[in-house]
């Protein structure tokens, strides 16, 4: 009988010993990009006295949808002044499964948005309302190669879309922009809005009539036809980018109430026929009741399937999510920054994805994928992004804000669920992926390195994180 009871032991120790989880990390700071790491310390709960941090692998939050970024013309014009083949390693590099970023969802614009090549729509033929001279030729050029060369590394890439500005025609100004440009911008970003015909916050700039609306709608679902004849499939639009904002580039305000009837009676029912998500967004403010507006409205509510929110919308996102538990959220535009690619902005980026995601968000995208040095759109503003070009060297990095974003999309996978995390060290983010691996991303914003330990199913883990790092833990 002992005997027996040896061999038991003995056995179960094998099994446990076999089925030890694995753990890897990967570190970045400022001058040491994506560095794998082999110190990690592990040990038993019951010989640490201190944890740090404890990841609630019983406590699931919301699904995770994936992370991606905004496809627009000027990112396909600086990849296209590289080396094709340079181009697609970025191009790999981003969308290949596994191996890099590992985008999953992205963002489109539907016509013009301010880091275009300039203004255009698909149709600027006034009174058009049957959609006759409805045409993508612009998009042939740029978006279109732009969104293939992704879906050629993953063609489960998913994709949705808002326009910044409905055909001019359609917009009481009878232009794209919204707001002056004046005697005060270098000539070459003025827009030639008269200053009497500019738009407001809180007003309706589309021209609010059946005949517009309807014929809006039917824009829309040409575009969604034209895509798909392209092998592109659109699986949900948003209504706006940042209806409240009356912008120097392609925008149009509109008033949560106009929007809630353009929804419910023309976009929704359309969108339906195409079998396309409608969500509301891109919500720019951090006024709650805007979104109340559209999701309490008979209407327009039973249309909407998920919310938006960038920039000051970030205010908004908690309340949402608290009082609307069962709506999906998106984080729909990374901050653009000021076209200086640093650490600090790095930084700003990762609080930002702590953000949106500990209140509800289930997708994180940033905003442009690729510029020229400098950044500088048509309308004269510096932005930031995940690979800069300099295109008299034909020459291209990956910029810090790169880094950020793939210490959490290459490792959190789609269907993964954001895990509730307790302790005194609170800047990480723990998630379970499908495969039952556990993600925990973490910052050191401080000027010394530190070890945390972080208590995961009754393992401790120990890394020791450099000063000013953001890194990744995998237990597998």
């Amino acid at each position: 009988m002992k005997a027996y009871q040896l061999i038991l032991t003995f056995a179960l120790c094998l099994s446990a010993c076999s089925f030890q989880p694995r753990a890897s990390w990967v570190t970045t700071t400022e001058g040491e990009q994506w560095v794998e790491q082999d110190d990690l310390v592990s040990a038993s709960s019951d010989t640490i006295p201190d944890i740090d941090a404890v990841v609630h692998t019983g406590k699931k939050l919301q699904k995770i949808d994936g992370f991606g970024a905004c496809f627009n013309e000027l990112g396909w014009i600086s990849l296209s002044k590289l080396d094709p083949t340079v181009r697609e390693e970025i191009l790999e590099e981003l969308f290949f499964p596994e191996i890099g970023a590992n985008f999953t969802i992205c963002r489109m614009p539907v016509g013009a948005n301010d880091f275009s090549r300039d203004w255009y729509s698909y149709n600027e033929t006034d009174g058009d309302f049957d959609m006759q001279y409805f045409t993508i030729a612009n998009d042939q050029q740029t978006l279109i190669p732009f969104i293939k060369g992704a879906q050629k590394y993953n063609p489960d890439l998913s994709i949705w879309a808002s326009p910044w500005c409905p055909p001019s025609w359609m917009k009481y100004n009878k232009h794209y922009a919204s707001a002056y440009t004046g005697e005060t911008y270098s000539e070459k970003y003025r827009n030639g809005l008269p200053a009497d015909k500019v738009g407001y916050e809180g007003t309706d700039m589309f021209i609010q009539d059946s005949l517009y609306l309807r014929a809006y709608a039917l824009y829309f679902s040409k575009f969604i036809e034209a895509y798909r004849g392209q092998g592109i499939d659109i699986f949900a639009v948003m209504p706006q980018n940042e209806f409240n904002s009356a912008q120097i580039f392609p925008s149009c305000c509109w008033t949560a109430a106009s929007l809630a009837d353009f929804i419910g009676n023309y976009l929704g029912p359309a969108m339906k026929e195409l079998d396309v998500k409608v969500m509301f967004g891109t919500m720019e403010r951090a006024n709650e009741t805007l979104v109340d507006t559209i999701l309490t409205d008979p209407a327009s509510g039973k249309y909407i399937s998920g919310v938006g929110f960038q920039w000051a919308g970030k205010g908004a996102i908690k309340g949402i999510h608290e009082r609307y538990p069962a709506m999906k959220l998106y984080q729909t535009e990374q901050e653009c920054g000021d076209g200086r690619n640093d650490w600090r902005g790095a930084v700003y980026s990762w609080n930002l994805m702590r953000h949106y995601l500990e209140n509800g968000a289930s997708a994180y995208m940033y905003w442009n994928i690729s510029l020229d040095k400098g950044g500088i759109s048509r309308w004269g503003w510096a932005q930031n992004s995940l690979v800069v070009v300099d295109p008299d060297a034909k020459t291209f990095r990956y910029t810090p804000e790169y880094y950020v974003m793939k210490h959490l999309s290459h490792y959190v996978q789609p269907g993964a669920r954001k895990l509730e995390t307790s302790g005194q060290y609170s800047n990480l983010m723990a998630f379970v992926n499908p495969d039952k691996s556990i993600v925990v991303a973490l910052a050191n914003e401080g000027n010394e390195e530190r070890q945390v330990s972080v208590e995961i199913d009754g393992s401790v883990y120990q890394p020791v994180l450099p000063a000013h790092s953001i890194a990744t833990l995998l237990i597998d």
